[in-house]
Order: structure tokens, then C-alpha cells, then sequence
């Protein structure tokens, strides 16, 4: 049995853990690239401790990994939990039929699920997405609204109707490639909803020719522990962004559709239930200047959890704000 944690780092990593024993991780800031299959974030604004500098989030096993390069994918694995990052250079599809986004996104799915199949983990748990411009208009249609179609088409193609959709999130950053970290086991995911909010797969084509392809979270199952994914979270009910301009409106928004999709994952968790104040969170500001206010709120709601902040773009242009969290128990 591989037993799965998740930690994080400001210190050396040598002080912190046995590489070998780590899946993968993100990297924050502007530390030096490590050994593991690492997805690099570099527009940090403070780790846990409300103290600037380089972070690591990580996640570790207790068994040794193994691992490998597969078109593209830096991964590895223990036993039945995979951990991967690809990166891809939209120029690199400059000649595709789609865009750009479109196509790499799109390739990008259809690699990992590949390499899912091939290594006998199937089922896909939780994405991080992240890609530049997010909310910028090219080839006539928003850059968010094509990495939805490339990613539903490639879920589509290797998946089909009756996949469990993974929780996922996904950000825009300055610049850069497309980035995509995720993990993967061999048992299904349970998908769980929000009845404050229309599922994001099932959103109006207002939102774009594809929706979304993500759930609001996932409980997903390591052997002998449960794990509560908690998908990218905003200020969204039904499917309308509301409190349009005001920060700490939204971040309560945000953090109330938390709370109840917390509700919901406690009514059929296996473990007994997740508590607010055990979350794991990672919060991302559009403006560098709301992280008082933002982090002020969620002591308040949620408690003196854990949260890292980082600066990037929402997927929708009006949001300011967008919370993800996660947490887990033994079984």
C-alpha cells in the first residue's frame, strides 16, 4: 500500500523528504526545479505562513516511485496513484485546423489519457490547467472557450458519455505554455455537485460552443484513504457570476459554495466527514492588492486552514477571484 500526504516547503527540500518518495508536485515562485514532475508557477504571492517567497506543494507516498517521459508527460507513479505534468508551446500547433489553444489542449488529454491506459490508472482524479491570456479574444472566440473545446474533444474521443469528470480548475497567467498537472488511479472517482450551481458540464452555449469539462468536486480513493478534491470555486450561482466588482462579496460567494459543496461530499463520504478547518486551499487573485481582504475572509468562513495565493486571471473576466481546496482521511 502506497500511503499518500501532501505537504508543502519554504526550506530546503532536503530537509522535508526523501525525493524519491515524492509523486509530484507545483512549484511557486522561483525555486530551483526538482527532481519530481513539478508544474511551475511563477506569480506567487504568499505561502501559508503569509510570508512571501518560493513554495513547493507537493505530494508524497511511502513507498519508493517510479516513473518516465511519455509524449511529452513527465510522470510517476506508486503503486495505483500516478502524478504527471506536460507542458506544450501553442506555436507548436501554429498549423492545426483549430487554434492553437484548441489543438493543444486537445493533444494534450489525448496524451494523458494515453498514458492512463497504458500504465492500467484510467481514471483521472483532479486537473490543474493553466495557460496564458485566458480571458483575451483570438481566432474569434475567447481563449478559455477554446481550451474547453479541445479538452471535451479529447474526452469525448478517449473517454466518451459515461467517464466520471474530474474536479479541475483552470487559470490564466501573463505568458507561457500550456501547463497541465494531474493525477490518476485505478478507482473511479465519485463526482459531487453544488445545487447552488448548474454543473459546469452542463452550462448554456452562452459560455461557449463546449462547456466545461470538470465537477464542482471529487472524492477520490488511494488505497486506505479518502481524498476530497475540491475544484477552482467562485462567485458563481446558477450559472451567473455575481457581486461583479466587489472582491470581498465574491470571495464570500466563493467560500459559501465551498462550504456547501463540502456539505455535499460529507452526505456520502466514506470516512466520516471533512471538516472546513482541515482544508488544504490555494487561492488566486486577478489584483495582487485584494489578498488582505481575501485572506481575512477565509480565516473567517473556513477557519485557520492552510492557504497559498497566487496572482492569475479567472476564466471568466468578470471574476476576481477563485478558490480551490482539498483534504484527507484514512480509511
Amino acid at each position: 500500500m502506497s500511503f499518500l500526504s501532501f505537504q508543502t516547503a519554504t526550506q530546503a527540500l532536503r530537509a522535508v523528504c526523501d525525493s524519491a518518495s515524492v509523486l509530484g508536485g507545483i512549484r511557486l515562485g522561483t525555486a530551483t526545479p526538482a527532481e519530481w514532475p513539478e508544474q511551475a508557477l511563477p506569480a506567487v504571492l504568499s505561502a501559508s505562513s503569509a510570508q512571501p517567497g518560493p513554495l513547493r506543494e507537493f505530494w508524497r507516498v511511502s513507498q519508493p516511485c517510479i516513473g518516465g517521459h511519455d509524449e511529452g508527460i513527465a510522470w510517476r507513479r506508486a503503486g495505483d496513484l500516478l502524478y504527471g505534468v506536460i507542458e506544450l508551446d501553442e506555436a507548436d500547433f501554429a498549423d492545426a485546423s483549430a487554434s492553437p489553444l484548441q489543438a493543444a489542449a486537445e493533444a494534450a488529454y489525448r496524451r494523458i489519457f494515453r498514458l492512463l491506459d497504458a500504465q492500467g490508472l484510467p481514471e483521472l482524479w483532479r486537473a490543474w490547467n493553466y495557460m496564458a491570456a485566458i480571458n483575451s479574444e483570438t481566432h474569434g472566440l475567447e481563449r478559455y472557450r477554446q481550451f474547453n473545446i479541445g479538452r471535451q474533444n479529447a474526452f469525448d474521443a478517449a473517454r466518451g458519455a459515461g467517464c466520471r469528470i474530474p474536479a479541475a480548475c483552470a487559470l490564466g497567467l501573463v505568458d507561457g505554455p500550456l501547463l497541465i498537472a494531474f493525477m490518476a488511479g485505478k478507482e473511479a472517482i465519485v463526482p459531487v455537485e453544488n445545487p447552488r450551481q448548474v454543473s459546469a458540464y452542463r452550462y448554456p452555449e452562452d459560455y461557449g460552443p463546449r462547456s466545461p469539462t470538470f465537477s464542482r468536486a471529487a472524492l477520490a480513493y488511494p488505497p486506505g484513504q479518502e481524498v476530497l478534491f475540491i475544484s477552482g470555486t467562485a462567485s458563481i450561482v446558477g450559472h451567473h457570476t455575481v457581486h461583479v466588482g466587489d472582491v470581498a462579496a465574491q470571495t464570500r460567494e466563493s467560500l459559501l459554495n465551498i462550504l456547501v459543496v463540502l456539505d455535499e461530499a460529507n452526505r456520502i463520504a466514506r470516512t466520516g466527514p471533512f471538516r472546513s478547518e482541515a482544508l488544504i486551499c490555494r487561492a488566486y487573485l486577478r489584483d495582487a492588492v485584494d489578498l488582505p481582504v481575501v485572506d481575512a475572509l477565509v480565516r473567517e468562513m473556513l477557519g485557520e486552514v492552510e492557504v497559498s495565493y497566487v496572482e492569475a486571471d479567472v476564466c471568466r473576466a468578470d471574476l476576481l477571484v477563485e478558490i480551490e481546496a482539498m483534504a484527507l482521511q484514512a480509511r
